[in-house]
Order: structure tokens, then C-alpha cells, then sequence
């Protein structure tokens, strides 16, 4: 069979010939393609031609890709492959651009963008359309319409004209006039011969055109150099004052090339600092430790409830600004570890009428896990998030303030630039740090900006820079580098000293500063058990590079503790009670004041508790001045006891309540005395107890029975709480079985709509679709006879919703209204009922 009878006539043609493999990378490269998961090749062919899915796959293109696409979208249709080639690589042939070419080529044909064997390649029509120059959508080429565009609506006297200007012989007809033109702008030596008779001032016109945008003004009455060069058809008339340099004339001027820079090859990632790899994890690990102390305190900041939520959602300014002093960070940083919080699920709103963000159960699960375990949850948290918290003090697009943990903060493309850009530092060499403008560079090459249609150009930009400073303050890189746990965390093989092997074909036998390599795609989405395997290697590595929980202070007279680490957990909760944090760093130092030691009182201890505590967990003896306060604050504790009246005070010593009915300070509550040791209030308890605090007594709230109320800290929490999900960037990528499954579909599918039926050669076409119709007994009769010959035919079925589809069955047995056959279609053996059968026909001969 001749090459011309195999060559595929259209783009379902060509998906016809392929395997299942390349099926299934198609699938793979392009999933909005399988959503739904198409009934046969000619609808996948047509979907893959739709101009959505067109635009998205176009948009994942890297540029050299793109540019290929481009140049096609530019060439004549069909082009070869030597003539593509040309426009890429230029009269001239640059050497890195016939090496990458292939890869190119190749990756089009894959995400079935360009169709055709090489001596008649074709782009997908929407493709073509999007990228091909016009008036309205100049093209990134910077060329303009060929000459046979531009000459569209010309008279035939005028092109006839036009023709003998250029010393062509004139010609019958304006199509083949159009052809030597057209044929003349292509010939290099006839067209170098033409431009040596140019006026210096219409070359000088022409460079100014050359590269594009290649129309011009021109007035009623052009100058001389301009009539020399639009009587020759250099350049075209397109409108009233308005000239176009056709194609063909600026490939000439351009030596063959479509663009005026032509990118092969991805630019390389420049290293900034080298540092020590032990450096690097240390700096890290310090990191990941302060990681967990801030949303450590962030959350018991928010202990009995936190900031109210946005009646839109999210924080108000006000709170954000309250978070940021008390964690002592800017409010970006801030607005970073909320959101961080928030996507581990650590952090929700509670859900009552006054809404307000709280704790969620999770987060008193991840307070028992160890360390590393916590850090290697937020760090993927973070990793796979599309909420950004650097959005946050910006506007959407209606104005309005974004704000942390409200709307409006997703843009999926987060996790993929995350995950790139850390590849990326991955790929350096251990301890270095990246260079940011060629790291932009780079991930600009891999997905550029492309006109009409992209995202907003400076977004992927920011992304990568907040990707870099939250990898820095979460610990996953240390001093601009990726750390271990770093690499461990994504899934990248530890650094061996060795690299890949290269590509083997042609672009080896390339000196060194043209082979090329082809680009490193972002990863595939892992599963979730890969993910949590990850972070365990990740846990592991950084386990032994944090610090150990201590079990002792340094007290000192002047009634400071210092801790000089981290401390244990009871340990550090009983100190948080007893003192407060004056200042945090290495070592954190604790006060301890007369509020703070009646907290510890108010909680239920007593003095001698609080004496053995301290005894116990203090490298140094207890100094005297803060065993005083804590006697004296024991021996006044609870002296005055506070009850419902409104509210009472009383005290076994008279002098006292004498003291404080003397007091001006006491006038507000009008207090009054209904005893020798009681007096009462017109105020509620809490506030005559925060009164007589304020006056420096020492006073306890007692129950209705009598006994001290001890006062605790209410851990309020919300519901059980999910984790926010990201919002995805498109269809997910299908996993392996679906592919398998989704590729068998549609071969039978295909199988179905294209086999031919005996008898009926129009229902033999491939992709007639035409559901056969016979009669009940027809029906029945044929499926009978296909059971005793074992032969399959072809259905047409209406299944319970209405749906109607065709498919090819082997009938197994016929009984009861039912029959029973093996469905090619669906891959199974199903059992149909024979009134949902709308008819039945017998393959042709050659058909299983």
C-alpha cells in the first residue's frame, strides 16, 4: 500500500492509527479531553479541536513549542517538515534549533495540536486560527498577511500592474499573477536582486517593518522611495492610508526565520550563593522549629475563641494587625501563618451566630504528634494549598480588599509554580541558592504569556517570589537553598553526584553549547499515599536536626526565668500560666509579676505547689525574691471571697472590708456593709472582682456552695473541620486505570461507529452514527442466529435515561426479553433488555 493511501485526511484519522500508549498520553498531556470520557475517536478528535481546549493546551506549552506552533500557524498549509524547520532555524540552520526541533514536532503531534505526516503537516484549524497574524490578533511572529491575503480584494488591472513593476511577464488571470509574485518574494537571489535596485530610504522603510508590527501609514500622495516600493508590490495597500509588508518579503529580509529570536533551549538557572549542605539543613531545621512555635502561639493566641469573622469572610484589617503584634511579625508573615494554619485544618470558623475562628479538633491531634511529624503536615499543607496568602491587602476584580482567609484568595496555578520552583532549586547543586531574575527567566520560558489569553502576566511571577520567601520562613529551604527535608518533601531523589544521562539521537553529536536537552515538565500529581510517604522521609530527615524539649529553666533574682530551648510541653504550659513571655529567640525568657502568679493561684494551685514546681524544673536555686511573691500573693489570695448578691465581699478581717468601703475607688460598685465580715454590691461578681484587683487586693470568687471557683482557660474548639480543598487547575490528571479503562471505551466506541454492516453501505462509513432500526422480531431473530453462529453484530440501545449509543456485542444467550453478550464497547459481559434494543445488523465479512 502507497504511502499516499495511509496518509490520515483528518485529525479523528490520525487518532485512528495510533496505539493505545500515545492514546494515553494524550489523555494524560490534555484531561479536559476524558471529561466526559468520549464515545469514539471522532469525538475525541472533535473536542480536541474545541477552542477551550485548544487555548488550555496551548497555554502549556513552553516557548519553544509555542514558537514551532507559531510558525506553522505561518507557514503554507500543508507545510513539510524542511520547510517548518526553515522558519525556525533560518537560511542558515542554527544547529540548537534543528536539535530541539524533533522534541518540539513531537510534543504538537502528541497533545494532538498538529496532525499529518511529515511531508504534510497541518495544525489543528482553532490552533491555526488562534495563532495566525491578522489585523485584530497580530501574531507573536511579528509577520503580516501573504500576498495572496493581501491582494484579496484588489483589482486584477492593479495586481497585473504590480506584476510588470516587478519585471514578471503579465499573465491571464489574477491567481496565477498572484503566484509569480508570490513566487518571486520567495526566490532569495531574484528577490536579492529586486531590493539592490531599492531606494536607500524604501530598505531603510522595509527594516523598520521587517520584525514587525509589519503595517505602516502611508499619505494620498506617498513619497517617492514608498511608490518604488508599493509599485512593486513590496508593500500592499490594505485599507485607505494603511500599507502591509507581505509575508513572503519580510522571510526574505528575516533570512527565513518566523521570529527574530528563536529560544531552543530552556536559559539556565544561575546560582547566587554556595553554601555548605550541613549549613543549609541547620538554617532550615531552626526554621521549621519557629514554624511550629508561631502557629503554636498564633493558636493559643486564639484559645477561647479568636478574631469574629467578616460578615464577607476572613479577617478584618484591624484583627490581622492584632495577630502581627502578637506574634511580633509583619502582617504579610502574619497573613501567611493564618493561612497556613487554616489549609492544614487547624484553624476554621466555629459556626455559632457570632461567628468567630477557633481551634479545631484537629489541632489538639497534631499537638501529640512529634515534632517533625507536625512540621512535615503544615509543610504539605502549604506544597498542595492554592489559597495564597500574598494576595492578601490586595484588590479583586471588583475593588475590593482581599483579605486573610476570605474568598477570592485561590489561583490554582499555586502548587504547580510551589512544586516547579523547588524542582528547580533541587536541580542545583547541593547548598546553592538561585538566582530570582533567572529563575523567572526560566519558568517564563517554560510557560510564557501568550497575547489574548493568558493569566495575568505578572501572577506566575508572584507566585514564584512568595513561593521563595514562604519556603525560607517554612523551613523547606535555608538560606536560599533546598534543604533535605526539603528535597524529601517533594519526592526528589537525594543528590549522588551524578547526572541523568542525556538524550540520545542527533543533538549528542552537537558541541556542547548547542546539545539539547529536553525541558524538565512540572510533576505529575502524586497520590495521596505517595504524598504522606513523602512527608514521613521528610519527618525522618529533620527529626535529628531539631532541637530536644528541655525539662529545666534558669530562674533569677530579678524574677525572670529563662529557658534556654524549647521546653516540654507541661512544663511549658505550666510556666505559660505562672509567668508571662517577656522576650522569645534561642532562649525565651519568662516574668513572673504579681497578675501572673495570682493566674497560677486562680488555676488551682497552691503555694506549695507552685515552691515544688519551681524546685523541681530550675538549674538554680529558687531566689528569694520570687519565693516572696509567691507567699505573699498565696497568704492574700482568697482573703476577700466574692459571691452573688448582685455580689458580695466577704473576709473574716473586719480591717479589710473597713479599708475598702474607705476607698473613693470603691463608690462604684456602692458597696454597703449587711454584716460584720460581709458587704454586698449592686454590680455582677467579675466585674467587683476585676474592681478590687485594680484597688491591689487579692480576692477569689467562691461558688453558691462556698468553695474558690478555680479559674482555667476555656479551650473553646470548633466542630470537626476539613481542611480546605484546592481548587483545581482543570480536570485532574487521569491515574493509570483510568487512562486503561477510558482508552478501551473509546476503541470500542470507534469499533461501534465505524464498523460496516452487511448490506447497508452508508451505515459502512466511519463515523456515520446512524442507530440501525429493525422490527422486534427482527431483532430478536438476528440475536438468535448470532448465538448460534457466534458471530457479533451491531446494536443500537437506549439505556434508562433515554441516553441512546451504539455498540458491537457477542451475543451469549437469548431468554426471558433479555439478552446476554459480551460487549465490546464496554470491554464485559452485560446482559441488555431487548425492548431498549432499537435494531440490530450484522457486521461485514471482515469484522469480528
Amino acid at each position: 500500500m502507497s504511502p499516499e493511501t495511509t496518509a490520515p485526511r483528518s485529525l479523528a484519522e490520525a487518532l485512528r492509527a495510533r496505539d493505545d500508549a500515545s492514546l494515553s498520553a494524550l489523555l494524560r498531556s490534555r484531561p479536559d479531553l476524558i471529561t466526559p470520557v468520549p464515545t469514539d475517536l471522532t469525538q475525541l478528535a472533535t473536542r480536541a479541536g474545541t477552542r477551550a481546549s485548544v487555548v488550555r493546551a496551548l497555554e502549556r506549552l513552553d516557548r519553544f513549542t509555542l514558537q514551532t506552533a507559531e510558525a506553522l500557524a505561518v507557514a503554507r498549509e500543508p507545510a513539510t517538515y524542511d520547510e517548518l524547520l526553515g522558519l525556525l532555524a533560518g537560511d542558515d540552520g542554527d544547529p540548537a534549533v534543528t536539535a530541539a526541533f524533533p522534541h518540539a514536532l513531537g510534543t504538537l503531534r502528541e497533545q494532538a495540536l498538529l496532525w499529518g505526516a511529515d511531508d504534510r503537516l497541518r495544525l489543528v484549524r482553532t490552533a491555526r486560527e488562534l495563532l495566525a497574524p491578522s489585523p485584530q490578533h497580530p501574531s507573536p511572529t511579528g509577520l503580516g498577511p501573504t500576498v495572496g491575503e493581501a491582494t484579496a480584494g484588489m483589482s486584477p488591472g492593479r495586481i497585473q500592474e504590480i506584476v510588470t513593476a516587478a519585471g514578471l511577464a503579465s499573465t491571464h488571470d489574477s491567481v496565477s499573477a498572484v503566484a509569480s509574485l508570490s513566487g518571486l518574494f520567495a526566490d532569495r537571489s531574484r528577490m536579492s536582486a529586486l531590493l539592490d535596485e531599492a531606494p536607500a530610504e524604501a530598505v531603510g522603510v522595509l527594516s523598520r517593518l521587517v520584525w514587525g508590527p509589519p503595517y505602516g501609514q502611508v499619505t494620498a500622495e506617498p513619497a517617492a522611495h514608498l511608490r518604488w516600493l508599493i509599485g512593486r508590490g513590496l508593500l500592499l495597500p490594505t485599507a485607505p492610508g494603511t500599507v502591509v509588508l507581505p509575508r513572503e518579503v519580510a522571510l526574505h529580509l528575516r533570512a527565513g526565520r518566523a521570529h527574530r529570536v528563536t529560544e531552543p533551549v530552556p536559559p539556565a538557572v544561575e546560582v547566587a550563593t554556595t553554601h555548605r549542605p550541613q549549613a543549609v539543613d541547620a538554617a532550615a531545621a531552626g526554621q521549621a522549629y519557629t514554624t511550629l512555635a508561631t502557629v503554636e502561639e498564633l493558636l493559643k493566641d486564639w484559645h477561647e475563641g479568636g478574631p469574629a469573622v467578616l460578615r464577607a469572610g476572613g479577617l478584618s484589617v484591624r484583627d490581622l494587625k492584632r495577630t502581627a503584634v502578637a506574634l511580633d511579625v509583619p502582617e504579610p508573615a502574619a497573613a501567611f501563618w493564618v493561612e497556613l494554619a487554616y489549609a492544614a485544618g487547624l484553624v476554621a470558623p466555629d459556626g455559632e451566630a457570632e461567628e468567630r475562628y477557633a481551634a479545631t479538633p484537629a489541632y489538639d491531634t497534631w499537638l501529640e504528634l512529634p515534632a517533625a511529624e507536625r512540621w512535615a503536615r503544615l509543610a504539605s499543607a502549604w506544597l498542595a494549598a492554592t489559597r495564597t496568602a500574598g494576595l492578601v491587602g490586595g484588590r479583586d476584580a471588583k475593588d475590593r480588599t482581599l483579605s486573610a482567609l476570605g474568598p477570592g484568595l485561590d489561583r490554582s496555578p499555586a502548587p504547580e509554580v510551589r512544586h516547579r520552583v523547588l524542582t528547580l532549586l533541587g536541580e542545583l547543586p547541593e547548598g546553592s541558592s538561585p538566582d530570582t531574575d533567572s529563575l523567572l527567566a526560566r519558568l517564563h520560558w517554560e510557560r510564557p504569556s501568550r497575547g489574548a489569553w493568558p493569566s495575568p502576566a505578572d501572577l506566575r511571577a508572584g507566585l514564584t517570589r512568595w513561593t521563595l520567601s514562604e519556603a525560607e520562613l517554612l523551613g523547606v529551604t535555608g538560606r536560599g537553598a533546598l534543604s533535605a527535608q526539603g528535597r524529601a518533601l517533594l519526592g526528589l531523589p537525594a543528590p549522588a553526584g551524578t547526572r541523568a544521562a542525556e538524550p540520545s539521537g542527533p543533538g549528542d553529536r552537537l558541541p556542547a553549547p548547542h546539545r539539547w536537552r529536553p525541558p524538565v515538565t512540572a510533576p505529575v500529581p502524586r497520590s495521596p499515599a505517595e504524598q504522606a510517604a513523602a512527608a514521613a522521609r521528610a519527618a525522618v530527615l529533620l527529626a535529628p536536626l531539631l532541637p530536644e524539649p528541655l525539662d529545666h529553666v534558669l530562674l533569677q533574682a530579678d524574677l525572670t526565668a529563662v529557658a534556654p530551648g524549647p521546653l516540654e510541653r507541661p512544663l511549658a504550659d505550666t510556666l505559660g500560666v505562672l509567668a508571662d513571655v517577656e522576650s522569645k529567640g534561642g532562649a525565651t525568657v519568662y516574668r513572673f509579676t504579681p497578675a501572673s502568679v495570682r493566674r497560677a493561684l486562680d488555676a488551682g494551685r497552691s503555694a506549695s505547689d507552685l515552691h515544688a514546681f519551681l524546685a523541681a524544673h530550675s538549674r538554680t536555686p529558687v531566689p528569694q525574691p520570687l519565693a516572696y511573691l509567691i507567699d505573699d500573693m498565696a497568704r492574700r489570695h482568697g482573703h476577700l471571697r466574692i459571691g452573688a448578691a448582685s455580689a458580695y465581699v466577704r473576709c473574716d478581717d473586719e480591717a479589710v472590708l473597713n479599708e475598702i468601703l474607705a476607698d473613693k475607688r470603691s463608690q462604684e460598685f456602692a458597696l454597703r456593709r449587711i454584716a460584720p465580715t460581709v458587704l454586698v454590691a449592686q454590680t455582677d461578681p467579675s466585674s467587683l472582682l476585676t474592681g478590687l484587683r485594680t484597688m491591689g487586693f487579692a480576692p477569689a470568687a467562691e461558688s453558691a456552695e462556698g468553695d474558690v471557683l478555680i479559674s482555667r482557660a476555656h479551650a473553646h474548639r470548633t466542630p470537626p473541620r476539613t481542611a480546605p480543598e484546592p481548587v483545581p487547575d482543570g480536570p485532574p490528571v487521569p491515574d493509570a486505570t483510568l487512562l486503561g479503562a477510558a482508552v478501551r471505551a473509546i476503541r470500542a466506541g470507534d469499533l461501534a461507529s465505524t464498523a460496516p454492516r452487511k448490506d447497508d453501505p452508508a451505515a459502512g462509513r466511519p463515523g456515520n452514527g446512524a442507530l440501525p432500526r429493525t422490527s422486534s422480531a427482527e431483532t430478536l431473530a438476528t440475536m438468535q442466529a448470532a448465538v448460534m453462529t457466534g458471530e457479533a453484530v451491531w446494536i443500537g440501545y437506549v439505556n434508562a435515561e433515554g441516553s441512546a449509543s451504539q455498540r458491537v456485542i457477542a451475543p451469549i444467550r437469548v431468554e426471558g426479553g433479555f439478552v446476554t453478550a459480551y460487549d465490546h464497547t464496554a470491554d464485559e459481559v452485560r446482559t441488555y433488555p431487548l425492548h431498549r434494543v432499537t435494531g440490530v445488523a450484522e457486521l461485514a465479512d471482515d469484522q469480528p
